[in-house]
């Protein structure tokens, strides 16, 4: 006893003469007890909504974007974000921007010139020189959106594509390419400088952008409307293969040059990026007859795409086939079909269709549109998810928006989960909370090159709420009250008071990591 009232004795002597010096080693003493005491990390405290809520974004045609040819760029730059800020107020998390519309650019390219559809002359760069992809990924991350770069693998000229320049790839790689009858240019599925070159735009815009996603559309082989109703010419090719001792027949040869590019391209996107997802959307019937009462196109035969094989293969990471029919209608029911691809799922890829919503808009036709999206959540479950053909149908549409707002996409939702990319969950957040007027939170993640978004988690009075934040956040805010709505059995509205904050960072494969649960209000 005598001992320990000595060294308190000593102790309070050092205070008095050295106050400041003391007052510093404890403050440090503080602050590496904190940082060494094991914080208890666990799962999230409510479970986050999972679907993919994404819409295309056609440029061929200026469907979309930008509204005409050579517009300002600053005309172009306000287009853009007037449509992913819509995006952003319905509660989607995903774009598919068309990025390469007919063998052209809406990027800088080394590779193929600049898109009539953005300068208004194929080849000329854009006003005061911009690169517009870059500008729709970080606008698009900003808003906590996916941005996928969606490309025609084949098509080189469209019959509204302006006139035929010396930069076209019409005559860069002409001998690689046919021209139909309907005035489209076609490059020839079964040549390998037409592949090679293919595989090679999609290694630059992979290499070079921070993309979510490389999307294909249908178009391998043309539809055969685009060379009124004849047979794809490409018999002196197949010609070389049958004396060269080749022994399939010219459909099942078409279809095994469509089936090798997809399984090189999805090969190069995963040796640049595993991360970065490859989808497909195919047409929606891949044979009349399956499942029987289906009737219809035949893309096996007539477009050469044994989509079928591809997602048994695993050669997508999404398959997005266009179902644009009705639920009730008759050779084409939408449940029947999804289920019926559902089925065929052997890897557990994602499934999320295609869904026509451009010219929904009476009450019937949203309607349509909304049960749609409740029968992809009852056949696809946590992995459930759908794309809006296309963007146009929010914009200017309220019967829609206000049916999404209040109904179909009332809460945010986070992308379901890719595990065979990446299943490691990622390190935790650093979280700094200041209170003042509210609560100011400070996001921290030691790589967050590798976060698709942050979750943040806030507790009033005993209920749980989340918001999803973008991945760039830094800084965010909660209130430190919230007032309650009285409900009908009640007479007066309740405010709550906010006790609990916790921040998960999610991977870009849709992984979330733990939580520390900040306790406010003990």
């Amino acid at each position: 006893m005598k001992f320990v009232i000595l060294q308190k004795n000593r102790l309070t002597k050092l205070f008095i003469q050295y106050p400041k010096q003391c007052a510093s080693v404890l403050v440090v003493f503080a602050l590496l007890l904190w940082w060494c005491w094991p914080k208890n990390y666990v799962s999230a405290p409510i479970e986050v909504r999972r679907e993919f809520r994404a819409a295309w974004v056609a440029t061929v045609a200026n469907i979309n974007w930008p509204s005409a040819p050579g517009l300002p760029q600053a005309q172009q730059k306000e287009e853009a974000i007037r449509l992913l800020d819509a995006l952003q107020a319905h509660k989607f998390n995903a774009v598919i921007l068309q990025v390469r519309p007919q063998g052209d650019a809406l990027y800088p390219s080394e590779l193929e010139p600049w898109s009539y559809y953005l300068t208004g002359k194929q080849g000329w760069a854009p006003d005061n020189f911009y690169d517009p992809l870059a500008f729709w990924i970080e606008q698009a991350h900003a808003r906590g959106l996916e941005l996928h770069a969606w490309l025609n693998p084949y098509r080189v000229h469209h019959v509204n594509g302006g006139d035929i320049s010396a930069h076209s790839l019409v005559n860069k790689l002409d001998e690689a390419v046919i021209k139909l009858d309907s005035g489209y240019y076609w490059l020839d599925p079964s040549d390998a400088n037409a592949v090679s070159h293919t595989l090679d735009v999609v290694e630059d815009i992979t290499q070079r952008y921070d993309i979510d996603g490389i999307h294909m559309d249908d178009y391998f082989y043309p539809y055969p409307s685009y060379h009124n109703d004849k047979d794809f010419p490409d018999g002196k090719n197949y010609q070389l293969y049958l004396e060269e001792g080749g022994e399939l027949s010219i459909g099942d040869w078409r279809r095994h040059h469509v089936n090798e590019f997809v399984q090189a391209l999805y090969k190069q996107v995963k040796e640049i990026k595993t991360q970065v997802k490859l989808g497909i959307s195919p047409f929606g019937i891949w044979r009349p007859g399956q499942p029987k009462w289906i009737t219809g196109f035949d893309q096996f035969d007539k477009l050469y795409a044994d989509a079928r094989l591809w997602l048994q293969k695993g050669w997508v990471d999404y398959f997005s086939p266009q179902l644009y029919w009705n639920i009730s209608k008759e050779g084409q029911s939408y449940p029947m079909l999804l289920n019926w691809w559902q089925k065929q799922n052997d890897l557990q890829r994602h499934i999320w269709p295609g869904i026509r919503t451009h010219n929904a808009k009476t009450e019937r036709m949203v309607d349509e549109v909304q049960n749609q999206i409740m029968i992809n959540r009852a056949l696809l479950d946590d992995n459930t998810g759908q794309i809006f053909w296309h963007i146009g149908g929010i914009i200017n549409n309220q019967v829609m928006t206000e049916r999404l707002n209040n109904f179909s996409f009332n809460k945010p939702a986070l992308m379901p989960a890719s595990p065979w990319l990446e299943s490691e969950q990622p390190d935790t957040v650093e979280v700094d909370i200041d209170i003042n007027q509210q609560a100011e939170i400070s996001i921290e993640h030691n790589a967050p090159e590798t976060i698709g978004n942050y979750v943040l988690y806030s507790q009033y009075d005993d209920r749980w709420h989340y918001q999803v934040l973008p991945r760039t956040t830094r800084k965010a805010a909660l209130p430190l009250f919230s007032i309650v709505m009285a409900n009908h059995d009640e007479s007066a509205d309740k405010t709550s008071v906010l006790q609990k904050v916790a921040v998960s960072a999610v991977s870009k494969t849709g992984i979330e990591s733990l939580v520390y649960i900040n306790e406010l209000i003990d």
